[in-house]
């Protein structure tokens, strides 16, 4: 029932900025955690960040924590990920997710019942 789409995906330099948009489409209650998992060639997909859209609460890796911010549009139809100080280890697929609830960090692929097809991102030196 629920659709999701990545976009804003490209190539960028070290140390760059870049914003990732996945858009929401089918029954709100069921995609109230919305997410960002990537997945660097070669590895496992891994949690990225995620929010709850009822009230925008968020969380994030260590990883990625104080360079990436996960944030909502004024309809919770769409989430963004921007991504700011960008280094090589950054790139990868980055996929948008969504459930009914979330589960806060550590972010398991298993949780999320919906999924979008991804968006390059990829990060040079």
């Amino acid at each position: 029932q629920v659709q999701l789409l990545e976009s804003g995906g490209d190539a960028v330099q070290s140390g760059g900025s870049l914003r990732l948009s996945c858009t929401a489409s089918g029954s709100a209650d069921s995609r109230k955690c919305m997410a960002w998992f990537r997945q660097a060639p070669g590895g496992e997909r891994k949690g990225v960040a995620e929010i709850y859209i009822p009230h925008g609460g968020t969380s994030y890796d260590a990883s990625v924590k104080g360079r990436f911010t996960i944030s909502e549009g004024d309809t919770g139809d769409t989430v963004y990920l921007q991504m700011s100080r960008l280094k090589p280890e950054d790139t990868a697929v980055y996929y948008c997710a969504a459930a009914r609830e979330c589960n806060y960090l550590p972010l398991v692929n298993s949780w999320f019942e919906y999924w979008g097809l991804g968006t390059q991102v990829t990060v040079s030196s």
